[in-house]
């Protein structure tokens, strides 16, 4: 670590320095000791890189007293695990290895409904489609959504039924993509 002198320490590239020894000297050290207490390594790393961003703003001070770097950032990182598993023990989770084979359900066939849906919404007119998102997506009446736009309440309801009628032919014909 090089000499801090009074025109260094308001340099934005000294800081930089500062936090880049701060990540190299101690960011290995971290990552065992919040290993060790985790017996995780994903949130162990989580644990550390929220260590180094607590740090950031005091690596000047952190290097500049007589105290241990190395301690405070252990006393951080310490801090921040006991807080984790605190919270995770409030909301009756458990923090380690008993989570790792957790199956996810899998999302593609929502992803997939909705980008159909967002496809033949295109398709509308943008009349009949402004109707189905404040009646359909937005959950509001006819008359809200009549007030809303502005247009009478009769009007929602005929843009709305023709909007569907569009939809279903469309879904019924097996092709999204072509209009009728």
């Amino acid at each position: 670590m090089n000499t801090i002198t009074g025109a260094e320490t308001a340099s934005p590239a000294h800081h930089r320095q500062l936090l880049d020894d701060l990540v190299s000297d101690h960011a290995t050290a971290l990552l065992a000791y919040a290993e060790k207490l985790l017996s995780d390594r994903h949130t162990a790393q989580d644990i550390v890189q929220e260590t180094l961003i607590r740090a950031w703003p005091h690596t000047e001070r952190l290097y500049s007293t007589e105290g241990s770097v190395r301690g405070w950032l252990l006393t951080v990182a310490r801090n921040l695990i006991v807080d984790r598993m605190r919270s995770a023990c409030v909301r009756r989770e458990s923090v380690g290895i008993d989570n790792r084979d957790v199956v996810l359900p899998d999302h593609c066939e929502s992803v997939l409904i909705s980008v159909e849906t967002t496809s033949l919404l295109r398709q509308l007119s943008h009349d009949h489609r402004e109707v189905l998102v404040h009646t359909y997506l937005c959950g509001r009446t006819i008359k809200e959504t009549a007030r809303i736009l502005r247009i009478p309440a009769g009007t929602v309801k005929s843009r709305q039924h023709y909007a569907l009628n569009a939809l279903r032919a469309r879904v019924a014909s097996g092709d999204p993509t072509t209009m009728s």
